[in-house]
């Protein structure tokens, strides 16, 4: 059994699902412990209460949104400043701990604190994330807006979080590596066993994944759609026209998913694979401001599972023309392959089989380490 430290990020609802898929695969064999804030600290916190896991919540960076829905970057780093600091002092504390617990393997999903803590105390660490995707992919069959928001968010990318033993991309579009590129792979996005068991349906309702940020404009269209929309990530509102509020929940939002007509949502790769793994078609509004969402949509209408629209030019006639071309759309999701599980779980493996070695053999006696 191996002791396992895992941090992530806490905005939205792609890092969380990540690590629960990661987790769950890992904890009958391993001790694990999460490291998380904002999101995925309220989702995962009760998830695993009382159980073998644990969940411990540290600081972490959130973004601000302006009165538009759009991502608001001056004023985001501008609350952000004194997290800055906090994380500093939680690398530190998180390095004295690794070595103290003799921790083996580091995960880390775009958080800081913990890989650069792995590596003060010496011990390896893998990165599962999407966002490296910016950093270390060739994008250059993106348009060239798309392509100079790439190449500044991917230096972010870069000095955000250090450089693990080795990198996964988990990602539903896999484009090239780019020249000179090494021990990063590409996967597809990670499906926890409930998403890989469920048998989809094709249902006469809409799924609607939004988040606060999204305009009110974007709801009313749905509201005056031709079909039932349950609408997730809004908390709790007053049902008008089309829509059917709903709160998140594991089993209920899964089979919801699998017996949908189509979905509706921002730009997230998570939901976007898990949706075009479930043959459902996707019609993606990413978040105004939000360029890695905006890279994700454009590669998502490249592959023809579904398409792509900026809230501006979401109206009734757009999810009238995407709702008549569903079926088409379905075809495409059935040809796809975007479950990464097992291709992540076997480099973990390599990892932590690669980090109890060398335990083993620094540990061992000097007469003992020559005779091997």
């Amino acid at each position: 059994m191996a002791n396992i430290h895992f941090s992530l990020a806490g905005e939205g609802r792609g890092h969380a699902a990540r690590a629960r898929t990661l987790v769950d695969e890992l904890r009958s064999k391993h001790s694990v412990t999460i490291h998380t804030f904002g999101d995925a600290y309220s989702f995962l916190s009760p998830l695993y209460a009382g159980t073998d896991v644990g969940v411990e919540e540290i600081p972490g960076l959130r973004f601000r949104y302006d009165r538009r829905g759009r991502v608001d970057y001056v004023r985001s780093a501008a609350a952000n400043v004194s997290i800055l600091a906090q994380i500093a002092k939680t690398e530190r504390r998180l390095a004295e701990r690794l070595q103290r617990e003799s921790v083996d393997l580091v995960l880390t999903d775009f958080e800081p604190a913990l890989p650069r803590a792995a590596r003060r105390a010496g011990i390896p660490a893998v990165s599962v994330d999407h966002q490296s995707v910016l950093a270390y992919a060739d994008l250059s069959e993106l348009p060239f807006s798309l392509r100079r928001h790439a190449a500044f968010l991917g230096a972010f990318v870069k000095r955000w979080t250090p450089k693990p033993s080795r990198r996964v991309i988990s990602s539903f579009y896999r484009p090239r590596l780019r020249p000179g590129v090494e021990n990063v792979r590409f996967v597809g996005v990670l499906l926890r066993e409930a998403v890989r068991r469920v048998e989809p349906t094709v249902g006469e309702h809409i799924v609607a994944y939004v988040r606060h940020g999204t305009p009110d404009r974007a709801l009313d269209v749905l509201a005056a759609g031709p079909m039932p929309v349950h609408v997730y990530g809004r908390g709790w509102f007053a049902p008008r026209g089309s829509l059917v509020p709903c709160e998140v929940s594991e089993t209920g939002f899964l089979q919801d998913l699998a017996s949908s007509f189509a979905v509706v949502t921002t730009a997230g790769n998570q939901l976007v694979g898990e949706a075009i793994h479930l043959t459902k078609p996707v019609l993606a509004l990413p978040e105004p401001g939000n360029r890695e969402q905006e890279i994700n949509a454009w590669f998502l209408d490249r592959s023809g599972a579904g398409r792509a629209l900026g809230f501006d030019r979401f109206d009734a006639s757009a999810l009238e023309s995407f709702l008549d071309d569903v079926p088409r759309l379905r075809g495409r999701c059935r040809a796809l392959d975007v479950d990464g599980t097992a291709a992540t779980l076997e480099i973990i493996d390599a990892a932590m089989k690669g980090a109890i070695d060398a335990k083993s053999t620094r540990a061992a006696p000097a007469s003992l380490t020559a005779e091997a």
